[in-house]
């Protein structure tokens, strides 16, 4: 189906599912977060089902190599109201924040081997968090959904100084046109009352499993549109995703109050039923503080990547993906103490998925 589709779930059993994402790259680039060499990406094991008519829930953990370990963590626990009145819905646990298209989604259904690099920086790829939300959609033909989400933070800014929570304010709109064409849009606003060590403790030791940068403030939008020519995605499609992101106040109790700022452009073109193919820009500029004159400064770091992807699906439960990404930055980025260097590198990713997984939105 072309059109926008809401998360599903089987409302008479539960579903147990894994999906295994496993890589080979000749180089770590910087802020990647795959090893160099063999390594294992987002893997997971999910349970899923009813509690009653009332609710359902959700279990996830995950696990994968950083540094040639294996770390495991619990991404989703969750449960969600099925049956409240007028459009509203209720989640409360631990699950992955509405900012934005991409952190929703699993990074292993992504079109692309590596996140973004404004998710790799501002979000550790995928920012999930213990807290609730609350969604309204509109009983309307135009898809409207209004979102709040109040989380407790550390996720988000695991070594703070001071506050607590982060909340997020979430608006979507989208429609279809036609058989063929749909589109989306989406705005985003977050306000975090955590503030983060100075200098930032993500660029300290260049650890790849959270933030690396960080701000009080985000403003978050993005677009999405997809074109399936005759009406059939699983044929030919052609799918834009554009994403948009300024953050804010970096450290504002010691004057910084410069931010951050990128943006990313993917276009994927299905041109078989088994083959797809696509190429994802991204810019990146950041006021990294540095505190070694004595005190903080910004220290304005640039970057840009370009990545290209053939990808062959011979079947819904498997993928085999060739990435070359390209990536340059600033001789400023380069002096960052930030895992992996600016460079060439060609990455190779199987995905293989057995039993049940959830849908996932547009």
């Amino acid at each position: 189906q072309l059109g926008l589709q809401a998360q599903t779930v089987n409302q008479t059993s539960w579903q147990m599912g894994l999906v295994l994402d496993t890589t080979a790259s000749s180089r770590q680039l910087s802020m990647a977060q795959r090893d160099r060499g063999l390594a294992l990406g987002h893997s997971d094991l999910s349970l899923r089902g009813p509690l009653s008519e009332y609710f359902h829930a959700e279990i996830i953990g995950a696990f994968h190599t950083d540094d040639q370990k294996l770390g495991t963590h619990w991404e989703n626990a969750w449960i969600q109201t099925t049956r409240l009145p007028a459009g509203w819905q209720l989640r409360a646990g631990r699950f992955a924040s509405q900012l934005g298209y991409w952190n929703e989604i699993h990074p292993h259904a992504d079109d692309f081997v590596e996140r973004g690099l404004i998710e790799r920086a501002f979000l550790g790829g995928h920012w999930v968090d213990d807290g609730v939300r609350l969604n309204w959609t509109a009983p309307t033909d135009l898809y409207v959904r209004l979102g709040l989400e109040a989380f407790s933070g550390r996720q988000l800014t695991p070594e703070a100084t001071s506050g607590h929570g982060a909340y997020v304010a979430n608006l979507k709109i989208g429609d279809d046109w036609g058989v063929e064409h749909s589109w989306q849009w989406g705005l985003s606003r977050v306000n975090n009352r955590r503030e983060a060590h100075a200098p930032e403790s993500g660029a300290e030791d260049g650890h790849s499993d959270g933030p690396l940068f960080h701000g009080r403030g985000l403003w978050m939008s993005d677009f999405v549109w997809k074109w399936a020519p005759g009406g059939n995605p699983q044929h030919r499609q052609v799918r834009l995703v554009w994403e948009w992101v300024r953050m804010d106040r970096a450290l504002p109790s010691e004057g910084l109050f410069q931010g951050h700022a990128g943006h990313n452009l993917g276009l994927v073109w299905r041109f078989d039923r088994d083959w797809e193919t696509g190429v994802r820009l991204d810019r990146l500029s950041v006021n990294a503080p540095d505190a070694s004159s004595g005190s903080v400064m910004a220290v304005p770091a640039r970057w840009r990547e370009t990545a290209w992807m053939l990808a062959y699906k011979p079947t819904d439960q498997q993928t085999v993906r060739l990435q070359w990404s390209h990536q340059t930055a600033s001789a400023s980025a380069w002096s960052l103490p930030l895992k992996g260097k600016p460079g060439h590198s060609v990455m190779v990713q199987y995905v293989l998925s057995f039993g049940a997984h959830g849908a996932h939105s547009f």
